[in-house]
């Protein structure tokens, strides 16, 4: 069976024959900062001397891109301190010189790791209906990544969209369309946000969004729009136009919570304090309407 093809990014200087090390392996090395960690299946980065080795725990971005990839660390030289800061900062390994052999195989088994890390949370974490993460997964995810915003301060933020609809579709095309129209919008979220944002079921009409980092404040708002305004757009299930509406409650860090339940607490409640009829609401600081009338209202 021909190896699965995996994209490494290389961060910084990375030696000339680490390129040809991984020629064969399935591993193609690309040159990238290491804010694109999550674009990749791994990270490479390069320590020449124990100075650069203890230099690494203080990386910018280090946390995320072990969160978001497997991070392998090549190390010329040794030091015990720094290598257990790194792994507890979440870096998978930390490997030899490159010109010793394995790293190929180092790589491959980072990679492999993580992939394992992350299906063992979804086989425990998954709303069945919807095959997103449930409630307890978006908790914990958010814990884990606001215990990296306290090292790597930067704004995030969490949506919760309460969906209008659902009912109305079970009841006018049975049961499994309302089942059916849940998935779709699900699917229309997740397709209207970056890779590495996360949509969750939180409820039966219920989906929360976490944008964990933002390059503005005020890139929470806009998000919440740019969804309501998908959503807007009628929704064929059964070969039948649906209607749904969301209100949206916004919470953000730091500034509205600095833990994982008070946000999705303060977000609850603004998503249920709108009131909505087919179109889109959004919650935040002040509530307001998004736009005027909904362009699905009249396909109900």
């Amino acid at each position: 069976m021909a190896a699965s093809n995996f994209s490494v990014l290389g961060v910084g200087v990375v030696p000339a024959d680490v390129a040809l090390a991984l020629v064969g392996s399935g591993l193609t090395l690309q040159a990238g900062p290491l804010a694109d960690a999550a674009d990749h299946d791994a990270v490479l980065l390069h320590a020449a001397t124990t100075a650069d080795l203890q230099q690494l725990a203080h990386l910018k971005d280090l946390s995320q891109a072990a969160f978001d990839s497997a991070v392998v660390v090549l190390a010329d030289s040794a030091d015990t301190d720094a290598e257990t800061a790194l792994l507890h900062l979440g870096v998978e390994a930390i490997h030899g010189p490159a010109n010793s052999p394995g790293l190929a195989r180092a790589l491959r088994h980072a990679i492999e790791r993580k992939q394992l890390e992350r299906a063992a949370r979804t086989a425990y974490a998954t709303d069945l209906a919807t095959g997103l993460p449930h409630q307890a997964q978006l908790v914990e995810h958010m814990t884990q990544l606001l215990a990296l915003r306290e090292r790597e301060p930067a704004p995030m933020v969490l949506m919760v969209l309460r969906i209008h609809g659902f009912d109305q579709a079970a009841a006018r095309l049975g049961v499994e369309a309302g089942n059916v129209l849940r998935r779709k919008v699900a699917v229309r979220l997740r397709s209207g946000l970056r890779a590495s944002d996360v949509v969750a079921a939180i409820g039966p009409d219920a989906f929360g969004v976490l944008l964990g980092r933002l390059e503005a404040k005020t890139d929470g708002e806009r998000v919440a729009a740019k969804l309501v305004k998908s959503l807007q757009q009628p929704i064929l299930v059964a070969g039948q136009p649906c209607a749904v509406g969301a209100a949206v409650g916004l919470a953000q860090y730091p500034e509205h919570g600095k833990d994982a339940q008070s946000l999705l607490q303060r977000a609850s409640a603004q998503a249920g304090s709108v009131a909505t009829l087919g179109g889109g609401a959004l919650a935040s600081a002040s509530v307001h309407r998004i736009g005027g009338a909904a362009a699905n209202e009249d396909a109900s």
